[in-house]
């Protein structure tokens, strides 16, 4: 469910939408840009003095009780989509931002030294008969990419663009899905958090790394999951499933993109978009990824707003305006340049945007994620906006009400429609 969905314990109460999309975008900024400090630290650009000693059950960790290579987490903002995940035995219902940028699994835990505010009660490991903490020498730890020891036990560290940060005692645990229950799952029990989390207990990382879920549960579940993210202003939540019935029948596959620097973020072979039906004007190389890592296209389900790399989003945009010309324009509000006054309409006609994938595949966009409303008013602006980077990221908005599935054993993506139940 989105977080600003009418029935979400995490909307902000008592807010009006102009209020609700300016802090919206500035969580989506801000995810924008770790996005890309994720990026630059994989590639060799990170400071090790950027590290700061943290605190878990009353013991520092210094940076040099840390073995490399150290990773810089993703800063998530709040999180936009949050599941309803069982967590231990007996099992106790929790709210894990669910998030194909990262990796790791993470939930806050009692005793804590250092916690945010959340919206379910902290998780007690010593309330869980499946609860048991792995060991320095454990290949689970061995996989994190910032870890520590203390008294045989392994300790993670997950450090955040923003400062922001969990640090904790690294374990496996049962994690429940309705009736269906994974046992031994690698997950951090944070004892020192803090950042923006807005309510949510931890963290499910959807992302293609070794200690993310779907790889962890890859064997039983056949290394494929999809979601359906519901539109944000409905209160109906969509399941997020694993296995092979997670790919609906009808799905349109376009290939997964292999990043030879990470191994977490889903990159798409997108070749072009059409507004209207006619292609838009960009180089063939806007959207390659190349052989350092750089550019590229990811999906996330992090980053709201779609970003383009300047030339095709302005190619895109100028293209949605020319086919456009007889809605009231309006003007430009927070990142978005392309608006309209639509207070006298109860409908309006679009012009279609798909995506054009490698293999020939085309996407067709929901007319609904195309506009963002951002005010009380009748204000609608096209919902992408031009990348200050070389990648281009496609956000959850122009994800809306289609069912996506992640395929990594055959190396694909699935677009399907009218299957969010």
């Amino acid at each position: 469910m989105h977080r600003d969905a009418p029935s979400s314990a995490f909307r902000p109460q008592n807010s009006t939408w102009s209020q609700r999309l300016a802090a919206r975008m500035r969580r989506d900024s801000i995810r924008v840009k770790a996005v890309l400090s994720k990026l630059r630290f994989i590639k060799g650009g990170f400071d090790l003095s950027d590290l700061k000693p943290v605190v878990t059950q009353g013991q520092t960790i210094s940076v040099e009780d840390l073995q490399s290579p150290l990773a810089s987490g993703l800063d998530e903002g709040s999180g936009e989509y949050f599941v309803s995940v069982g967590v231990g035995t007996p099992s106790r219902t929790i709210n894990l931002v669910a998030d194909t940028g990262s990796d790791v699994v993470w939930q806050q835990c009692s005793p804590c030294s250092n916690c945010y505010q959340q919206v379910d009660p902290l998780f007690n490991p010593a309330a869980s008969s499946s609860f048991q903490q792995l060991s320095c020498s454990s290949q689970l730890c061995s996989q994190l990419r910032t870890r520590g020891c203390q008294s045989n036990q392994c300790l993670y560290q997950v450090l955040y663009g923003d400062g922001s940060f969990t640090v904790g005692v690294f374990s496996t645990e049962t994690l429940q899905f309705g009736s269906n229950s994974v046992q031994n799952v690698a997950i951090g029990c944070g004892h020192n958090n803090q950042g923006l989390f807005v309510g949510a207990s931890g963290l499910l990382g959807l992302g293609g790394g070794p200690l993310s879920f779907p790889t962890q549960v890859g064997s039983q579940y056949g290394s494929v999951f999809s979601y359906c993210l519901p539109d944000r202003l409905t209160s109906q939540a969509s399941a997020l499933i694993f296995g092979p019935s997670a790919v609906p029948a009808g799905s349109i596959f376009a290939p997964l993109v292999s990043n030879p620097v990470t191994d977490t973020f889903y990159y798409v072979g997108l070749t072009g978009i059409r507004v209207g039906g006619v292609p838009i004007s960009v180089s063939s190389g806007a959207f390659q990824l190349d052989s350092s890592g750089n550019g590229g296209v990811i999906l996330d389900s992090g980053t709201a707003v779609t970003r383009l790399v300047s030339s095709a989003y302005n190619a895109m945009s100028d293209a949605f305006r020319a086919n456009t010309g007889s809605l009231p324009a309006a003007s430009s509000v927070l990142i978005f340049d392309t608006c309209y006054d639509l207070s006298g309409h109860q409908s309006v006609r679009l012009p279609a945007v798909d995506l054009e994938f490698e293999g020939g595949a085309v996407v067709p966009l929901p007319a609904n994620n195309l506009l963002v409303q951002t005010d009380d008013s009748g204000t609608f602006c096209l919902a992408f906006a031009p990348s200050d980077d070389n990648l281009s990221i496609i956000g959850n908005i122009q994800q809306q009400s289609l069912r996506i599935s992640f395929d990594k054993q055959q190396g694909r993506v699935g677009f399907a429609s009218n299957q969010c139940n």
